[in-house]
């Protein structure tokens, strides 16, 4: 009996030890891999249930949380986990609160150690406003109005209308009672359509035909804009994500019409840091990398290939700031073919396919002239063969050729107050003169044509309708509509969007729009929204119908749009003297464009708020710490706050441009700029904060870290500033999912209704 007793002790402290280890593995666990010197942190993420171990892995620098891993096992105390798709193995044993083993992938085997830590979601989540509050701000908007936020900015009941390139078929994206936009396939000649691409959890950002059997359609995790590139049969089989690499952006680079079973992507698979082009087989996915790109110190920026998917040339970045473009040398291999700065425009709309001669091209240069213009060169002689298109006022910049007709040229393109298509085929002057004839003064866009070129799909939209889809049947000339995708905003109840010019303060001449609701076309004095554009370099704000500007206007508020001096579209001089102004010139336009909107007698300056996303939304933070007693109040989605965080905590596929960045913005590492990042990084100015602020934040936001708007929202209210901050923990840089859409417009019009209606400028109190 004592020996079974002894033995039962044994026994019964194995299974303690084995359970107690178990428990002590279950959490999550950091450590840092040490890859040609670069610092990767890793958290692998355990949990258990009945026995069975899973785990998640989450790459922070690559913007890649919660990967599900294969295989997770724990047996005396070694840890086995397996992501059988990226090929990456780790084994370590438990030891007190670490794990040491070794990350196998690729042939590559290094040391890494894992220590306890804790599972967080991104920034500090006590800092967010509860979901009763944003509700209580949401209904401070009072009124009995035409149309609801729900009208404005629902997912439309249809849209993104494409042909497939045999034209038997249709697909467009339509909304469930949900809000999700499912992918639906249409047979022409019965009629049936049948859904092929379901919308889960994640958004469908995009999609597209590849043959005339299968699409392609894009998504990424949360917003971390790691896209993967998927594809699928016309009848929803074969469903095969093609980019099955976690952590890694795919970028869509061409389809190659002559060969219908392969695509080019760029991936930065091997150096984060860096994208690197393969061939795709769109079928079974079989992957085949086309060229390296190994100096991650001055990587190849962009490649040039052909219609039949021939890489004839490449930009090569130079000591951060130039580039390199080679061209290929005839004998398999490329050679230097021009230096440029990175401000020189030299880039290939398309090759000149109509003659024999392969190595002529339409480029899209500003090295001649201020305005950017279309000229065909030839790449071999490196020399100007002649000018195909400019303009006096504004840079050009697109060009459609006809496959059909030889690869002549269909139309030009630029962008002045409004759109301007400039038909140059028989075909567009034909269908130029049938849409302007039954659409006088819109715009449209020709977003697809069957191969035959005898269909074009057109989107009809302007400032006052949102837009319908067309059919332009060229043998008939006929226009059919197929879509309206917001029936339910009648275009005479909607506002004008009016060009404006004006002059700033040292004499620039600085474009922009007004939007005004009836009240101000009534001879009163409203309430303004300020909305200075993202970006802000070669960004620009264009006529049209703008959801944000009508819901505004149907609320009482006009918005002003400027396109200040940074912003592209009107040459390079205008362009680059924004450049080292961002905050500073550029900031002093937007609030000249204010005086101008003011002086005319439409706005009431003393109801101004400022409002923006991104580098907008930087500018509402500059805005309210540079002219604090010129608005009202403000409204920061995704923007930055401390110029020196901001620059720290890019995206890796950034840092190679950083250098690019600074001469942008600014550079810590010269003294005087340095100064200038503290004058206009909001962040060290709070105290000069005086009228109410609204946040908004997407978690994942790869370009714009959550600590930007965590650190306003903190520093304010440590001085007892009540600053409402909303945060998606399923959003990146910008809300695409309906319900978040919604919510974070109806709050916002909760917060204007609060301090912009019926009320002047009041401070606030720290």
């Amino acid at each position: 009996m004592k020996t079974n007793n002894k033995l039962l002790a044994m026994l019964f402290f194995v299974v303690s030890v084995s359970i107690t280890n178990a428990q002590k593995i279950v959490g999550s666990w950091k450590g840092t891999l040490k890859v040609q010197g670069m610092e990767m942190p890793l958290i692998f993420n355990i949990s258990e249930k009945d026995g069975a171990f899973a785990s998640t892995m989450d790459s922070p620098s690559q913007g890649a949380t919660d990967i599900s891993m294969d295989v997770t096992t724990f047996k005396n105390n070694i840890l086995t986990i397996e992501f059988k798709k990226a090929g990456i193995t780790y084994s370590g044993e438990l030891s007190d609160n670490s794990i040491k083993g070794t990350f196998k992938q690729g042939g590559m085997e290094i040391p890494l150690v894992l220590n306890k830590t804790e599972k967080t979601v991104p920034g500090n989540p006590e800092l967010v406003s509860s979901e009763d509050e944003l509700k209580k701000l949401s209904s401070l908007e009072k009124g009995n109005y035409k149309y609801s936020v729900e009208d404005y900015f629902a997912n439309p009941k249809g849209v993104s209308f494409r042909f497939s390139p045999d034209g038997n078929y249709l697909s467009y994206k339509e909304s469930d009672d949900n809000g999700k936009q499912h992918v639906y396939v249409k047979n022409i000649q019965t009629g049936e359509a049948k859904r092929v691409i379901e919308q889960k959890k994640e958004l469908i950002r995009g999609y597209g035909w590849l043959n005339s059997n299968r699409l392609y359609y894009t998504m990424d995790k949360g917003g971390n804009e790691n896209y993967h590139i998927y594809a699928v049969n016309l009848d929803g089989s074969n469903d095969k994500d093609l980019t099955p690499f976690e952590g890694v952006r795919a970028n869509f680079e061409s389809l190659l019409k002559e060969d219908k079973d392969h695509i080019i992507v760029q991936l930065n698979k091997n150096n984060p840091q860096i994208f690197e082009p393969y061939k795709l087989n769109v079928v079974t996915g079989e992957i085949k990398q086309l060229f390296e790109n190994k100096d991650a110190s001055n990587p190849i920026a962009g490649y040039q290939f052909d219609k039949d998917g021939n890489l004839k040339g490449y930009a090569k970045l130079k000591d951060g700031v130039n580039m390199n473009l080679y061209y290929e040398d005839g004998n398999g291999g490329y050679k230097l073919s021009r230096e440029l700065s990175w401000k020189d425009s030299f880039s290939i709309l398309s090759f000149d396919y109509s003659t024999d001669y392969p190595h002529d091209a339409y480029v899209l240069s500003n090295l001649e002239t201020d305005k950017a213009e279309i000229i065909l060169y030839d790449l071999k002689k490196k020399k100007t063969i002649k000018k195909i298109f400019s303009n006096d006022k504004y840079d050009v910049g697109g060009i459609g050729l006809s496959k059909k007709n030889n690869y002549t040229i269909d139309y030009l393109t630029y962008e002045g107050e409004k759109n301007i298509l400039i038909p140059v085929s028989k075909t567009y002057k034909k269908l130029d003169k049938a849409v302007k004839e039954k659409f006088p003064g819109m715009q449209y866009y020709v977003t697809g044509k069957t191969d035959d070129e005898t269909k074009f799909m057109l989107y009809i939209t302007s400032d006052k309708l949102y837009g319908i889809y067309y059919v332009y049947d060229l043998k008939k000339n006929e226009l059919k509509e197929i879509y309206n995708t917001m029936p339910q905003l009648r275009p005479e109840d909607m506002a004008e969007m009016r060009p404006i010019t004006f002059k700033s303060r040292d004499g620039v001449t600085i474009h922009g729009y007004i939007t005004l609701p009836k009240e101000a076309l009534n001879g009163e004095k409203v309430p303004v929204i300020v909305n200075p554009h993202g970006g802000p370099q070669g960004i620009r704000d264009s006529w049209g119908f703008n959801p944000e500007a009508q819901l505004f206007a149907s609320r009482g508020y006009a918005t002003l749009q400027v396109n200040f001096r940074i912003s592209g579209g009107y040459g390079r001089k205008f362009l680059e003297s924004g450049f080292k102004e961002i905050g500073r010139k550029a900031m002093d336009d937007v609030e000249d464009g204010l005086k101008y909107v003011v002086d005319k007698g439409w706005v009431d300056g003393d109801k101004a708020a400022i409002y923006g996303g991104s580098h907008g939304g930087y500018a509402v933070l500059r805005g309210l710490t540079k002219t604090p007693d010129l608005y009202a109040c403000g409204v920061d989605y995704v923007g930055v706050s401390n110029l020196f965080t901001f620059m720290k905590t890019i995206p890796p596929y950034w840092k190679p441009y950083l250098k690019i960045i600074k001469e942008i913005w600014y550079d810590e590492d010269i003294a005087e700029e340095k100064e200038i990042m503290n004058e206009v990084s909001p962040v060290f100015h709070i105290d000069k904060i005086n009228k109410p602020l609204f946040v908004v934040q997407g978690a994942n936001d790869p370009r714009v870290n959550i600590d930007e708007s965590d650190q306003i929202v903190e520093g304010l209210r440590a001085k007892g500033v009540d600053v409402p901050y909303m945060v998606r923990y399923d959003e990146g840089h910008g809300f695409g999912k309906e319900e978040n859409r919604i919510a974070l417009y109806k709050s916002m019009m909760g917060f204007y209704a609060k301090h912009l209606k019926g009320k002047t400028k009041e401070p606030i109190k720290h």
